[in-house]
């Protein structure tokens, strides 16, 4: 159905706190003109918050403050009334015990701040890799007009003539060390390199995933994801950004008509082609739970499984995010998948337009960076949904990372004090409930004695999650997790296990007698939180294969404006 704009002009929701002449619209104004804003800023003109998660505890957003100006800016240019305030800011990087504890907390925020405010429309100021999925599933629970703009990547990191690529570099150097490739002197001079601007990851993490996610569900400004953060065109996307929040809420243009199911099969088939982050299973599916839609990880196997990884970044290959940017960034690898007739051209995005109008006439200016499907880094990208007695409900892995050798592979439970390379390393507990929170800890190191061997990589299987960044064949959110009982939690030392990628299979050879054995003796291994958030945690938290979102919160809960407040 045809997305029909809203009567303009009319009513907004804000008028409710600064349209009339009684003791409380008076109130509610008197208070805001303390900043120096003139009385007709209100006089039923759009209110736009800009959301903001800038903080300096948050190294990819600590400069959000700029373009946070750059999108009022353009605001009051379109005759908006801008209006910047803080929410709970995610940090990837110093948050414990993991930051996907808190995204729930964080989109908890977002959303009541929404609604309890006077505002018609909302800007997302993004970066980080939570920021992404929590702001956009705050804003969907309430529906109010919204436009994600994102902090943008760093530029690239360069050690000694060789591309450093966050993350990525972090852990192979890692390796390196251990299997005595790397001095430890070198890896701290390498430390110099790796963050050499603001900006998020500059590999096809987590945060560049999203980011390019953001933009493939229509909620970001053709172009968004990939402009570097201190590159002028991000000043430039923010601006233009507050110019267009206003016009959306003059047609009344919210989540609900943007995040549809077919902007989240876009949105998949996209996530394939670029080679993105395992994460961003696990953030759609609970994006898609905010608005109603019916997502699932069945849906993310049988879109992705024929799209090719045409995108050459790491962890997957070779260029980074400012390459991305220079060969015509996500736009052009979004007309490759329509011309090929991968995704729906019709999705509504928030320019008001089309996905098809917005990519129209794009150009690749690098066709080693963003390749043409005969020359794809694999054929069959995406994310492998696998299923089996070990994950009933499902584990995931990323062929684009995965040796291909491994990717049909038995092998037995690793035996750490006699482990080779053709074990299967397998860690329980670190799922939403067990670690707590699912912290990025998939991607086990290798042992010492396997690395001075050369080997590079092992079938590695847990309930926990792995950064965008990393690399390697890692089965991931296996489901149920092991603290709630899942068949992960009664692997033992010794059990063979098969992975069979290209049947989706993931089993655990041992007889069904003895799994029923073991986990009738089975005992939890974490108690409930006595108080606090974590109680809060531990006991609304799902699953990892329908989003680790809160059971409270799945679903909208609307803009309705509050009573009174005096």
């Amino acid at each position: 159905m045809p997305f029909v704009k809203a009567q303009w002009p009319r009513k907004l929701r804000s008028q409710e706190w600064y349209g009339g002449k009684s003791r409380d619209h008076i109130y509610h104004r008197s208070w805001m003109k303390n900043q120096g804003l003139p009385a007709d800023l209100f006089d039923g003109r759009p209110v736009i918050g800009i959301c903001n998660t800038w903080s300096e505890l948050t190294p990819c957003n600590a400069h959000l403050r700029d373009l946070a100006q750059r999108v009022k800016n353009g605001i009051y240019e379109a005759g908006g009334l801008p209006v910047e305030f803080p929410v709970f800011s995610t940090g990837e990087s110093s948050l414990r015990p993991t930051a996907m504890m808190y995204r729930n907390l964080a989109s908890m925020d977002v959303e009541e701040a929404l609604r309890a405010n006077p505002l018609d429309g909302v800007v997302l100021m993004v970066g980080c890799d939570k920021t992404t999925p929590a702001l956009l599933m705050g804003a969907a629970s309430v529906d109010i007009p919204a436009i994600i703009v994102t902090g943008g990547p760093m530029l690239n990191g360069w050690f000694r003539g060789e591309r450093v690529g966050s993350g990525t570099a972090l852990w192979q150097m890692s390796e390196d060390i251990k299997a005595g490739k790397m001095t430890q002197e070198d890896f701290l001079e390498a430390e110099q390199a790796m963050s050499r601007s603001p900006g998020s990851c500059n590999t096809m993490g987590t945060a560049s995933t999203m980011a390019s996610m953001a933009e493939a569900l229509g909620m970001a400004l053709s172009g968004n994801a990939a402009i570097p953060a201190v590159d002028s065109r991000r000043r430039v996307m923010a601006h233009l950004t507050g110019r267009r929040i206003v016009d959306m809420v003059k047609d009344d243009l919210k989540p609900s008509d943007v995040l549809t199911k077919r902007a989240f099969e876009n949105a998949i088939r996209v996530n394939g082609a670029i080679g993105g982050s395992t994460n961003a299973v696990i953030h759609l599916l609970a994006i898609a739970g905010r608005v109603g839609v019916d997502l699932t990880l069945d849906d993310w196997d049988r879109l992705g499984r024929d799209i090719p990884t045409i995108v050459n970044l790491m962890p997957s290959g070779k260029y980074l995010m400012e390459e991305f940017f220079y060969a015509g960034g996500l736009p052009v690898v979004m007309k490759a998948l329509l011309d090929a007739g991968k995704i729906d051209g019709g999705a509504l995005t928030v320019s008001g337009k089309t996905m098809a109008e917005e990519i129209e006439g794009v150009k690749n200016w690098n066709e080693d960076v963003i390749r043409p499907f005969d020359k794809a880094l694999t054929q069959h990208g995406g994310i492998a949904v696998l299923r089996g007695n070990l994950a009933p409900k499902g584990a995931v892995l990323k062929p684009s990372a995965a040796s291909p050798n491994l990717l049909n592979h038995r092998g037995r439970a690793v035996v750490f004090e006699d482990i080779d390379e053709t074990c299967i390393m397998v860690m329980k507990n670190c799922g939403p409930k067990g670690y707590p929170g699912m912290a990025e800890v998939g991607n086990m190191g290798l042992p010492p004695k396997v690395l001075r061997k050369g080997i590079t990589d092992m079938v590695r299987i847990s309930d926990a999650r792995m950064s965008g960044t990393a690399y390697g064949t890692v089965v991931l959110h296996t489901s149920p997790e092991a603290a709630v009982g899942g068949p992960l939690a009664i692997v033992q030392n010794g059990d063979m296990i098969e992975l069979d990628v290209p049947n989706r299979r993931l089993h655990l050879d041992v007889p069904e007698g003895e799994i029923e054995r073991r986990l009738a003796v089975w005992k939890p291994p974490v108690d409930v939180p006595e108080s606090g958030y974590a109680r809060l945690f531990h006991i609304h938290v799902e699953g990892a294969d329908t989003g680790a979102d809160f059971d409270i919160l799945r679903g909208g809960r609307g803009k309705a404006v509050g009573r009174d407040s005096h």
